[in-house]
C-alpha cells in the first residue's frame, strides 16, 4: 500500500497542489490492483480541487491527519510503519520516517535566484529543508532532466537516486469554444488582439525583458500579464506604471478562466530565466496558442520544436521573434498546429505510470535489504 501526502492540495500551493491531485487521480485509474492512501487535512483552505472526489476510486482511501503543513506535528504524525512507502510532493516532509520515502523536487529556484525569497531567514530555512529532504529520501522525483542535472551538479546528489517524471496540462486545457472565449474576453475587458504571459511577478519570470522587447517592437498589440502580484518584488512596478497604455494586469485570474485566456491570445510569450518544468507554455500549447518561449533550463524539454525560442537575456532576439510572429499569420497557424500536437505528448497517465514504476522499485528493493 502506497501513501501520498495530499495535504499539499491546497490554495497555498497552487502548482504543487495541481501536481498532487492529478497524480493521485491518475495513479488510482491506471493501477486498479494497487492500494493507495492519501493523507489529507480538510482544515486547510482548498478552493481549486475537490480532494474528497478522489474517494470515488475503490482502490484509494482518504486518511485524515490533523497536522498542518510546515508544522512540527507532521514530523510525528506522518512517521508511518504500515505502508510500503510515503511520497511527499514537497521538500517539507517527515525527515525521519520509519518507512521508505520519496520526495518530489520541482526546481532549485531559491538557489539560482535567492532574492526570490523575502529574507535571509527564509533562505536559510529553504536550504535546511532541501538538505534534509535530499538526505532522508530514499528516492527523488523531478519533473525534468534539467532539474535532475541541477541536483547532481549543484548539490552532489547521485544521479541514480533521481527519476524524471514529466508533468502534463490538465484535461481542461484544450481548444475552447468561441462563446467561452467571448465570455472571458468580456469578463476581463480584453482587447481584440493581445500578447499574453502567465506567472507571478518574481524576478526570474523576466517580465521586464518582455516589456522591453514589446516596446522595442513598436507593436500596437498590448501585453496582458496574468498571475499573482507580489508587492515584495517592486522592480516591475516602475516600468509598468510608465507603460499603462499597453500593459494590462490580471492579478486575480480565476483558474477556470485560464484555458479561454490562452485560447484568446494572439501570442503566448514565456520569457522565464529558469523553470523546473514550466506548465504555462504547455497549457498554452494545449489550448492551441502560438508560443514564443525562453530556451532556459527545462523549457526546451517542454516545448520541443513547437515554439519559437530565444535566449531570455537577449532582448533583441525576443523582439525579433515577437515581430516575426505578429507579422506572419501563416507562421502563427503553423505554431498553433505544432502546439496542440506537442501538448498531446504529455499526460498525467504517463506521469503516473513512471511514478508507479519508482514506487514499485523502491518498495521491492528496500523490502529486500
Amino acid at each position: 500500500m502506497f501513501a501520498l501526502d495530499g495535504r499539499y492540495i491546497q490554495d497555498h500551493f497552487p502548482g504543487i497542489g495541481r501536481y498532487t491531485f492529478n497524480l493521485i487521480d491518475a495513479l488510482a485509474r491506471i493501477a486498479p490492483d494497487e492500494r493507495f492512501v492519501v493523507l489529507h487535512n480538510p482544515a486547510l483552505k482548498n478552493t481549486r480541487y475537490n480532494s474528497a472526489s478522489l474517494a470515488r476510486h475503490s482502490n484509494l482511501e482518504l486518511r485524515r491527519v490533523d497536522a498542518p503543513t510546515f508544522s512540527l506535528r507532521e514530523q510525528i504524525e506522518l512517521r508511518f510503519t504500515h505502508y510500503a512507502l510515503l511520497h511527499s510532493p514537497y521538500i517539507i516532509k517527515p525527515y525521519f520516517p520509519r518507512i521508505p520515502s520519496i520526495v518530489t523536487i520541482f526546481d532549485l529556484i531559491p538557489i539560482h535566484f535567492p532574492n526570490d525569497l523575502p529574507n535571509a531567514r527564509a533562505r536559510l530555512f529553504y536550504r535546511l529543508a532541501l538538505t534534509l529532504a535530499i538526505r532522508t529520501a530514499t528516492h527523488i522525483l523531478t519533473a525534468s532532466i534539467s532539474t535532475r542535472e541541477d541536483l547532481v551538479t549543484r548539490l552532489g546528489v547521485a544521479r541514480a537516486k533521481i527519476s524524471v517524471t514529466p508533468l502534463a496540462a490538465d484535461a481542461r486545457f484544450a481548444p475552447q469554444a468561441q462563446n467561452e472565449i467571448a465570455r472571458v474576453r468580456e469578463k476581463y475587458h480584453l482587447p481584440a488582439r493581445f500578447i499574453l504571459t502567465v506567472g507571478i511577478n518574481k524576478p526570474h519570470k523576466n517580465h521586464a525583458a518582455l516589456q522591453s522587447a514589446i516596446s522595442k517592437s513598436q507593436s500596437a498589440i498590448p501585453l496582458v500579464i496574468a498571475g499573482a502580484w507580489d508587492a515584495r518584488y517592486a522592480e516591475l512596478q516602475s516600468p509598468i506604471s510608465n507603460l499603462q497604455s499597453w500593459v494590462m494586469l490580471i492579478p486575480d485570474i480565476a483558474d477556470a478562466d485560464l484555458p479561454a485566456l490562452y485560447a484568446a491570445c494572439e501570442l503566448f510569450v514565456f520569457p522565464s530565466l529558469y523553470e523546473g518544468f514550466g506548465l504555462p507554455p504547455l497549457e498554452a500549447m494545449a489550448c492551441g496558442a502560438p508560443v514564443i518561449c525562453s530556451n532556459a533550463s527545462s523549457l526546451p524539454e517542454v516545448v520541443g520544436d513547437a515554439a519559437l525560442m530565444f535566449d531570455p537575456r537577449d532582448v533583441d532576439t525576443l523582439t525579433a521573434q515577437i515581430t516575426r510572429a505578429l507579422n506572419d499569420s501563416a507562421l502563427r497557424d503553423e505554431l498553433r498546429a505544432k502546439s496542440h500536437a506537442r501538448a498531446a505528448q504529455f499526460s498525467w497517465e504517463r506521469c503516473a505510470r513512471e511514478t508507479l514504476n519508482v514506487y514499485r522499485h523502491v518498495s521491492r528493493t528496500t523490502n529486500h535489504e
